[in-house]
């Protein structure tokens, strides 16, 4: 008869089994992880932060995962990890004046990037308000199917897909303002 005592505790941590199969399956998509976690702060150093707990909560709860694809699942944690801490951060701001603050500074993916249309289509996208940024980065940047993306946010497939429409609109706005291009389209983006 096993006692009370003999259950593992949390304070434990997960057997060596577990630990391996955390790494061989969550670990590929660190990169993505991170990624997704710099769009959503704008910032690298949170974003590394960001990360790392998310990480850190993926091989808390790694029992609950069921199989399922793990890159949705990671970006799930990386998304409620940040709602969590932007609200824990955001103090006594209103969520919207916190969201729709342009990032300080030039961002150093931009720098990185060779055309000035490229940096452009960053700053556009960074100038997005954060529920139209994560659709379009799920989407377009981490090349995510619109199930995985419903399953990331935990909305219906079909607000995903109105998100998105509303959301490329909102890009094409930013970018032709940026572009001083009049026209409907951007074909040689």
């Amino acid at each position: 008869m096993a006692r009370m005592s003999d259950a593992p505790t949390p304070e434990a941590g997960p057997d060596p089994g577990t630990v391996e199969r955390f790494r061989s399956l969550m670990l590929p998509h660190l990169d993505a992880a991170y990624g997704f976690a710099r769009w959503l702060t704008r910032d690298p150093v949170t974003a590394q932060d960001l990360a790392q707990e998310a990480m850190l909560r993926a091989l808390r709860y790694f029992h609950a995962f069921r199989g399922e694809e793990a890159r949705p699942w990671l970006l799930r944690i990386v998304r409620n990890t940040w709602v969590d801490q932007r609200g824990r951060h955001a103090g006594e701001q209103p969520l919207d004046v916190v969201e729709n603050r342009p990032a300080e500074g030039p961002d150093p993916e931009q720098a990185a990037l060779s055309t000035d249309r490229r940096r452009q289509v960053v700053a556009a996208l960074a100038a997005l308000p954060s529920e139209m940024r994560e659709i379009l980065v799920l989407r377009e940047v981490q090349d995510l199917p619109y199930k995985q993306i419903a399953a990331v946010l935990d909305v219906p497939l079909g607000t995903v897909m109105s998100r998105l429409a509303r959301a490329r609109e909102r890009l094409a706005v930013e970018l032709r303002g940026r572009l001083g291009r009049r026209e409907h389209g951007l074909p040689d983006l």
